[in-house]
């Protein structure tokens, strides 16, 4: 199996075809749902972006926010290191990361909003009796204040899982497996909500079904996963359950 450049472990590009085709057939007996956070649940990718650029540009780097894409849902750690590396910078990553969330933090209260739909979809699925979990590269901190500032803060959820959870983030399947086992749920029965390419390998080398939404990435950068919609609104009980009428 491929090995990211810091230990991560990638998806075998053979699951990318298998897995999709191994759980798209059947209709799962649905326990649990998987959210991230950053771009599913919380329009934040703009605001981490805007704060890590910032945080650069104190020490005098000229980076472009489009330099922080490829890294987009891996963890902080990556999402700012892999970008000193492209530059040729070494940097204290905890004191690099730690300023960066002191930017995104002072931006929250005014500027970090729910995209439209995403509450109502997990209050909706809460109420089907569905178990529901966050699963996040990002550090707690930041998770905390996310969800706190869209009315569904950690207590809500039945699991949080943070990169504190896991040494190895996205695209390997850590997140996710222990989001499950929090949940007391096999990975047969979760399916994963992610808008992110890592994510979606990281839900499929999980053997989870994921569902992927078009809000931070176009449709068909994402066609890796077992269904794509446009906005988390969009996503039915149909779609999770793969029942007729859903796209699972």
């Amino acid at each position: 199996m491929p090995v990211h450049a810091e230990g991560e472990r990638l998806l075998d590009p053979a699951l990318a075809f298998w897995v999709p085709a191994l759980l798209g057939d059947a209709v799962m007996a649905l326990k649990a749902v998987i959210f991230d956070m950053d771009g599913v649940l919380t329009d934040s990718e703009p605001l981490i972006n805007e704060a890590a650029v910032a945080m650069f540009r104190e020490r005098g780097v000229p980076v472009a926010p489009e330099d922080f894409l490829p890294f987009v849902g891996t963890g902080e750690n990556r999402y700012i290191g892999g970008v000193a590396e492209k530059h040729g910078v070494t940097l204290d990553i905890d004191e690099a990361k730690r300023r960066t969330y002191e930017i995104y933090l002072a931006l929250v209260p005014t500027r970090l909003h729910a995209f439209p739909g995403a509450v109502a979809k997990a209050r909706e699925i809460r109420a089907a009796g569905v178990r529901l979990a966050v699963a996040s590269s990002a550090d707690r901190v930041k998770i905390e204040a996310n969800l706190r500032q869209i009315g569904l803060p950690p207590e809500w959820w039945d699991a949080v899982i943070s990169a504190e959870d896991a040494v190895h983030k996205k695209p390997a399947p850590d997140l996710f497996l222990a989001a499950a086992r929090k949940l007391g749920a096999e990975p047969s029965e979760c399916v994963v909500i992610e808008d992110a390419v890592n994510g979606i390998q990281a839900a499929l080398a999980a053997r989870m079904r994921c569902v992927a939404v078009a809000q931070t990435f176009p449709a068909e950068r994402l066609t890796a996963a077992t269904l794509v919609r446009g906005t988390v609104a969009e996503v039915s009980m149909a779609d999770l359950r793969g029942e007729p009428g859903g796209g699972l």
